[in-house]
């Protein structure tokens, strides 16, 4: 029996829909105009219309339409801040449309919703949101470990991640594989905000433990493939060879073991 399509929307962390289009936002936010919106957290179980509903199905103003995804791990590609944002469960009405075609059949747009209930945020990254999001929460006590053992042996240290780092390199792990399969679970934009998220925590711990440029490079890589193999962890998996990679993403052959995944 078929699932049903369940319709989702981000919202900004205070409950407001942000614009459909962030350029025209900016650019007539410069001219001095009030973007409009809506507050989903005040319309839980009930029928909302657009407030200046634009063309259908262009984008001639801002906000021009609901903007919404049946596959939630994309919906960090439009948000205008990233995370962290609260997310929603709709349901469109109405005429509906998606100028995305074939290339985003995960979009959909209307002029009319229902607001079904508010869900939890850590969908926006994916099936494997809520382990992804732990794994970036441990990055900064791991990011600060892996520079006071770098501080401790330089040298070794430096032999040990440049290895690991060749083997990254070489099989593409980061770049190739999570990116790849990241792209046919429909999950792109939910790793590339974890990646930015393990990034700049990982370069502000290191930073603060007094890692030098080296030793800060090669903690932020760790960091991203670290997060990227919590999220792509069910999609790297089969074979010996996938295990390899899956591997190197958590972290294999480096001294400091990998936060558990569930």
């Amino acid at each position: 029996m078929a699932q049903p399509v369940v319709h989702y929307m981000a919202t900004r962390p205070e409950g407001t829909v942000p614009p459909t289009d962030n350029y025209l936002a900016r650019y007539y936010s410069g001219l001095g105009e009030t973007i409009p919106t809506v507050n989903l957290a005040d319309h839980i179980g009930q029928v909302i219309d657009h407030p200046t509903p634009g063309q259908k199905w262009y984008t001639d103003k801002p906000f021009s339409y609901f903007h919404m995804y049946t596959r939630p791990g994309e919906i960090l590609e439009r948000i205008e801040d990233g995370w962290p944002i609260r997310l929603f469960v709709v349901e469109p009405l109405g005429e509906t449309g998606n100028w995305g075609g074939a290339h985003y059949p995960y979009w959909l747009m209307s002029q009319q919703i229902r607001v079904v209930e508010e869900t939890d945020a850590w969908k926006a990254f994916g099936h494997r949101g809520a382990q992804t999001l732990a794994a970036i929460a441990q990055v900064p006590d791991l990011a600060r470990q892996w520079a006071t053992e770098w501080a401790a042996d330089p040298k070794d240290t430096r032999r040990t991640y440049a290895a690991w780092n060749g083997r990254v390199d070489r099989t593409r792990a980061l770049t190739g594989w999570a990116f790849c399969r990241a792209q046919y679970s429909r999950r792109e934009a939910g790793l590339k905000a974890a990646e930015q998220l393990a990034d700049t925590a990982a370069a502000q711990a290191a930073t603060d433990a007094g890692a030098d440029p080296e030793a800060l490079a090669a903690i932020r890589l760790r960091a991203r493939c670290l997060v990227a193999g919590q999220l792509m962890f069910d999609r790297i998996r089969n074979g010996e060879y996938e295990q390899e990679i899956r591997g190197l993403l958590l972290g294999s052959g480096l001294d400091t073991p990998a936060p558990a995944t569930v």
